[in-house]
């Protein structure tokens, strides 16, 4: 990793860390925690009212995504699911519902400060499927072939090397796993530079690929199947978008 992405990298840590301390602090304030301040693109007004009331606070409060991915996932009883940058933990808490007691949900996530909040949330909810992990989404510390269904909310545009969360994606899915994932993509027309004027890095915008780089990403590490379906537009030309992949069967 060059210098400027490992700079890149620590300021997204960074901002998430605040993120999670925001909450954390907030809770301990009278009146509960307070949600990171986010323009009404993402968030956790994106959950439906029944999704968010019978999560903890916390993890509403910390959820900084552009969509849904729990939604989308078309998650099933007893399936294996990992959250690319799980954060407080939101889409895990949310996915292990769904999976139920049969199945698993993992949350992957680099900020130790996320990960605290995200352990604290779990146990709130009395979650006993899930489990949290410490890493990167280029690096996934888990086995080759061990999960059925990524999700991701607005995190893979963080990457500095985007192909390698594709390849590292399609590595831990099983045979037939599916990707389903909330994401900010850019109009194909718009440069790196022009995606860079409409908002900076840990924004969620400048890191945007276009929905050609993304499609031949995915394809470049395996995948088939691509839809990408966009849902809301967060700036000129840049776009809130449901990712649909699957990884071929044996």
């Amino acid at each position: 990793m060059n210098q400027q992405s490992t700079d890149l990298r620590e300021t997204v840590r960074r901002r998430y860390a605040a993120a999670a301390l925001q909450v954390i602090e907030g809770g301990t304030a009278c009146c509960g925690p307070q949600a990171v301040e986010v323009d009404e693109n993402f968030g956790g007004a994106l959950y439906a009212d029944d999704e968010r009331g019978g999560l903890p606070a916390e993890a509403v409060a910390a959820s900084l995504g552009c969509g849904n991915p729990t939604a989308v996932a078309e998650l099933n009883e007893g399936e294996r699911v990992l959250d690319l940058g799980s954060g407080g933990g939101i889409d895990v808490l949310l996915s292990a519902r769904r999976v139920g007691p049969t199945g698993r949900a993992y949350g992957l996530d680099m900020t130790d400060e996320m990960l605290t909040l995200a352990l604290a949330n779990a146990a709130k909810a009395g979650a006993t499927n899930v489990e949290f992990l410490k890493g990167t989404i280029e690096a996934i510390p888990l086995p080759a072939a061990t999960i059925d269904v990524v999700i991701s909310n607005c995190v893979i545009n963080l990457s500095t090397d985007k192909q390698a969360v594709f390849a590292e994606t399609f590595r831990v899915l099983a045979p037939g796993g599916r990707l389903g994932v909330s994401d900010v993509v850019a109009d194909d027309a718009l440069t790196t530079e022009q995606r860079a004027e409409r908002g900076d890095y840990v924004s969620c915008v400048a890191g945007a690929l276009t929905f050609a780089e993304y499609r031949h990403g995915l394809e470049a590490a395996g995948f088939t199947d691509i839809d990408i379906t966009t849902t809301h537009t967060v700036a000129d030309g840049m776009h809130a978008a449901i990712v649909r992949a699957v990884k071929p069967g044996d």
